[in-house]
């Protein structure tokens, strides 16, 4: 009986070493674990730390542009038409050339006016031979003052009758308005026409308008004399012109303001009724801030940027200015060397710790 109470009491010697070994190992291999975690924390339990991208905040000189979209117009245009209703008789000019201020262009039926002009002037030759006579006598008292004065009266009227007839004479004519290029025509040599009817489409091209509208925060930045870059569809020839006209008000509909431009046309290669492109300089400055738009995060109460505070992205708000096509200016909320986080905007909050790789 002793030999197997003894032998008990060595098995359960062994068991309890046993135990208390793996216990022993499970507790390290727990400290262990544990350790590894904290390490691959940000020094506190629960916080991780993320690995994000950012670049340093620093000032740049920038132009002062915006685009927007425009419409090319004529110098000048018009639609011809005749100040009187009539037979075409004659056409003088090809469609598609260039013509001179007063070129008379098309001819309207006058046979009847020439007729009336043709009697007056008749009349106009008796009746001033008749007053020169009347006023011979006048001077030694051949007749009397009324009687001069009733050829002198009929000498008058068919003065202004002769005027008259020349001045719807000249109506029967269209002359060109200005230096310009006809364009297509829309009648024929005996047509019948009216005030109504078009006969072509006349521009000025030497010289282009471009007319756009601008967003009306930008109002107090333009001014007569501010320079524009545009280009039309088809080409990525830029070219320059100046503002010459802004509109008195602001459209209240679509709180926009129109403004118009000039440019040279030498060569012919702007067609009014192209769409343009437009670059309006405002002005230039020579440090402001620039960050990548996708760094701005859009919200209710407005926009805000990560910035990095003692290790911690931090939520900041800011106030934005101009758009370009890649960057956006900061006005206010962001300083020269702060660090700005481009990456991971939609992981992180606000006091979470990051390790930065910055941006070249």
């Amino acid at each position: 009986m002793s030999i197997l109470l003894k032998y008990k009491k060595t098995l359960l010697t062994i068991v309890v070493i046993g135990v208390v070994a793996v216990v022993a190992m499970m507790r390290s291999s727990g400290n262990k674990n544990s350790g590894d975690r904290q390490r691959g924390l940000g020094g506190r339990s629960g916080e991780m730390r993320m690995s994000v991208r950012g670049i340093i905040v620093s000032p740049v000189p920038l132009d002062e542009n915006i685009e927007i979209t425009g419409s090319v117009l004529a110098n000048e245009e018009v639609q011809l038409r005749s100040e009187v209703a009539g037979k075409v008789t004659r056409i003088l000019f090809a469609e598609g050339s260039h013509v001179k201020k007063g070129d008379l262009l098309v001819k309207i039926n006058d046979a009847d006016l020439q007729a009336q002009l043709q009697k007056a002037e008749s009349q106009l030759k008796f009746l001033s031979e008749k007053e020169s006579r009347q006023k011979k006598l006048r001077e030694v008292n051949g007749v009397s003052q009324e009687q001069y004065e009733e050829a002198l009266n009929s000498l008058n009227g068919v003065t202004a009758e002769i005027a008259l007839l020349n001045a719807q004479v000249q109506k029967t004519e269209v002359r060109a308005p200005f230096d310009g290029v006809v364009g297509i025509r829309f009648i024929s040599m005996g047509s019948y026409i009216t005030t109504a009817t078009v006969i072509a489409n006349m521009q000025d091209i030497s010289s282009v308008k471009v007319d756009f509208s601008i967003p009306e925060k930008y109002v107090s930045h333009v001014r007569k004399g501010n320079k524009v870059y545009f280009s039309i569809e088809g080409s990525s020839r830029r070219h320059e012109g100046t503002v010459y006209a802004i509109e008195s008000k602001i459209d209240p509909t679509t709180r926009t303001l129109r403004i118009r431009a000039i440019a040279r046309n030498e060569q012919g290669l702007l067609v009014p009724g192209s769409f343009a492109r437009v670059d309006l300089v405002l002005g230039r400055q020579e440090s402001t801030l620039l960050v990548p738009t996708q760094a701005v995060i859009p919200e209710i109460d407005g926009q805000k940027v990560f910035l990095v505070r003692g290790g911690r992205a931090t939520l900041t708000p800011v106030v934005t200015g101009m758009r370009l096509e890649e960057k956006i200016q900061i006005l206010k909320g962001v300083v020269p060397n702060d660090t700005l986080l481009t990456t991971g905007l939609l992981q992180l909050r606000s006091g979470l710790p990051v390790t930065v790789t910055l941006e070249q």
